[in-house]
């Protein structure tokens, strides 16, 4: 089964870039277009280009989409969580701090990078935000 993609060639005349391929790429800290070189230099800045294969990373805009994200998800499991504990047992406040607390930090700082390459990787499939190879600048409307 060949795998969907969105946009590309039908689109905008560019060859299409599969989605979830290059999502997976940036989940597991590679590059979205080779898959081989590194997507991070530290833990959430991007490499400027890829050793690999060139591809230049360094106009993502990733900035608060991941960590949006990490929250809603980490929010909806650690509450889920917290809810079905407190129903079915008696624990101190103080138990449930220690328990929740820690688990929710460790939970969002696992979750934020492997989600902001996603995020790359999906921006670099859709040709978003330099990707593309056009500037990502607004131009100004003249004045009339």
């Amino acid at each position: 089964m060949e795998e969907q993609v969105f946009g590309g060639e039908h689109h905008s005349g560019r060859p299409a870039r599969p989605i979830w391929t290059a999502m997976k790429r940036g989940l597991l800290g590679r590059c979205p277009h080779c898959g081989e070189g590194r997507l991070f230099s530290s833990f959430l800045k991007a490499v400027h280009q890829c050793e690999h294969c060139g591809e230049e990373m360094h106009h993502h805009r990733a900035d608060d989409l991941p960590a949006y994200l990490v929250v809603v998800i980490v929010g909806h499991i650690v509450v889920g969580a917290f809810m079905g504990v407190e129903a079915t047992s008696t624990m101190s406040t103080w138990q449930h701090l220690a328990i929740w607390v820690p688990l929710t930090i460790i939970m969002a700082l696992a979750m934020l990078r492997p989600t902001k390459g996603a995020i790359i990787g999906l921006q670099w499939a859709l040709y978003m935000h330099g990707f593309g190879g056009e500037d990502d600048l607004i131009e100004s409307q003249p004045e009339a």
